[in-house]
């Protein structure tokens, strides 16, 4: 199928151009971007220019950031076309309720991305604790933001999630490996004093489960979960590429996180053959719970 990838900033070039060229399920035709392009590939600066050009391409992949996201998702869902969305889906829950509804109307196919859910070892972890009694569970992200977002400053505006951009990795694993779901009690996120987004945050939920979000590590990425049950303690690192079980390191494929984005487009073309919407927003919810019960406190500037 031809695609179109619409945004080629950082997380295109990392992730979806790869990811697209290594799959025998599509052919990346197009791409539309202010700044950026794919060498080989029909560029565009319009997305209207490109769906009245592009008839032929059927799905537009989005990765832009979030807060202009609906409005492209609402142009192709006009245009009859399928949608694949970057995370978080939108700017706000109700855009994505707005964009299943469309996608409904259309008889497109919608798909809300959660990329650490592709990790290596999540279905393992799923599967072990398929039936197991959650104990306590934490999660620990921390990481730079000045690494993985040098310079963007969008990330600090309002919709551009602050530290709940990563965090969100996080929780989409958490929503699909626990056995049960849980929900926020209580949250306290730290601002900085001259920025729009918090730079961390320290989450409380139902379940004795609990997490904490920081973008200001500068020594090395930091991705936990460890969840304790009456049948031993499961731990997933970096990310969700390694698993430890009661102590012993269950091994897997040899670049675990470089299977995320391919499982990513191997599901996007499952649900566009069988005109399927896959719009799970429990990560999403969460997020949004932490900031309307979040205490708000006000810590040291940041400046990239």
């Amino acid at each position: 199928m031809k695609i179109a990838l619409i945004g080629v900033g950082k997380i295109a070039l990392d992730q979806h151009v790869p990811a697209i060229a290594g799959s025998d399920d599509w052919e990346l035709a197009a791409t539309c971007s202010r700044h950026g392009s794919v060498d080989g590939v029909e560029a565009f600066t319009d997305f209207d220019a490109l769906l009245e050009a592009r008839p032929d391409i059927r799905v537009v992949s989005l990765c832009m950031p979030p807060v202009p996201r609906f409005d492209y998702a609402a142009k192709a869902l006009a245009a009859g076309r399928h949608v694949m969305l970057e995370k978080p889906p939108g700017a706000s829950l109700a855009e994505c309720h707005a964009l299943e509804a469309m996608a409904r109307a259309s008889g497109a196919s919608l798909f809300a991305t959660w990329h650490s859910r592709c990790a290596d070892k999540v279905p393992a972890a799923k599967a072990w604790l398929s039936d197991k009694t959650i104990t306590r569970a934490h999660i620990t992200w921390r990481e730079s933001v000045r690494k993985w977002h040098p310079g963007q400053d969008w990330v600090f505006e309002p919709g551009g999630m602050g530290v709940f951009d990563p965090g969100i990795n996080a929780l989409s694993i958490l929503t699909e490996i626990l056995p049960a779901p849980v929900h926020l009690r209580a949250a306290t996120l730290e601002y900085p004093s001259n920025r729009q987004t918090p730079i961390a945050a320290r989450l409380t939920f139902t379940g004795n489960t609990s997490a904490e979000f920081d973008w200001r590590e500068e020594e090395r990425d930091i991705w936990d979960i460890e969840i304790v049950t009456p049948d031993g303690t499961l731990s997933l690192h970096e990310g969700g590429a390694r698993m430890v079980l009661n102590g012993t390191e269950h091994t897997g494929d040899d670049a675990p996180l470089s299977g995320e984005y391919p499982r990513l487009y191997a599901r996007m073309s499952e649900l566009v053959q069988q005109g399927a919407i896959d719009m799970d927003l429990s990560p999403f919810v969460h997020v949004a719970d932490a900031h309307m019960l979040g205490r708000r406190e006000t810590v040291a500037a940041f400046d990239f």
